[in-house]
């Protein structure tokens, strides 16, 4: 399958500072790409993320931008105002609150479909208009093919964003490819730990967990396509082949 090289590209991650966004983003340092390091409480992380980049012989901006204040609708122009170019968008920022169908709220629906779902496509149509040719990954989550009853207004934003990966695949074609990664049993929660994921193994016909690494090379593959859009890779050792309605 064809592909081209990202050496001398320049990349927006979205949620950089930590977890799979910095996996992602030191990934794409290892090809050579500039990185515009979004974050918005994680100034430390990010930071800290920007000198193993730029110690890796590219460069790094680090940028605050709180998504639940509406910050990403400047979020793309300010990244060319740094860096003059983006050729490669991920929207890996997203929020992940419990809650069930009997408690959920309005507000709290509205909330998580705005950060995890108009964002993404507020910064993706952006993108868009300023990228003559460019490529567009979305996190989603393998639970797409399903539910997660424990976090209702979560999946919807996450299932919206799938609906939306979609379509603009097609509306930004031809110059900007749309795709998408969906992990599975990656990195435990915030609070939990590994031994979290291990008692989850059996859920997966693999039978074992995966890492951040596997999702950054997921979306690296996507980046360097050159004949693929609109399209879903699931990196979750075949979870979603598995009927889990409520996990």
């Amino acid at each position: 399958m064809a592909s081209e090289a990202l050496t001398g590209k320049t990349a927006l991650v979205t949620g950089a500072g930590k977890r799979l966004g910095r996996a992602i983003a030191l990934a794409l340092a290892d090809e050579g790409v500039n990185v515009v390091a979004h974050y918005n409480t994680s100034a430390e992380e990010a930071t800290a993320l920007c000198r193993e980049v730029e110690a890796r012989g590219v460069r790094c901006w680090p940028v605050k931008a709180d998504f639940s204040a509406g910050e990403y609708d400047s979020l793309i122009a300010r990244a060319l105002e740094l860096t003059g170019r983006l050729d490669l968008l991920v929207n890996n920022a997203s929020v992940f609150h419990p809650n069930t169908l009997p408690d959920v709220t309005f507000p709290e629906v509205v909330r998580d479909i705005e950060i995890n779902a108009w964002a993404p496509l507020v910064l993706a149509r952006a993108f868009a208009q300023a990228t003559a040719q460019g490529k567009i990954v979305n996190l989603l989550d393998t639970r797409i093919v399903g539910d997660d009853a424990e976090h209702v207004s979560y999946i919807l934003g996450k299932h919206a964003l799938a609906a939306l990966t979609r379509m603009m695949a097609v509306e930004f074609a031809p110059g900007v490819a749309v795709n998408a990664v969906a992990p599975g049993l990656i990195l435990p929660p915030a609070g939990q730990d590994e031994t979290d994921l291990a008692a989850l193994a059996d859920t997966v016909p693999l039978q074992r967990h995966g890492g951040p690494d596997d999702i950054a090379q997921a979306a690296l593959f996507l980046l360097k396509s050159t004949f693929i859009t609109g399209q879903v890779i699931f990196v979750d050792g075949g979870r979603h082949l598995r009927e889990y309605p409520h996990g």
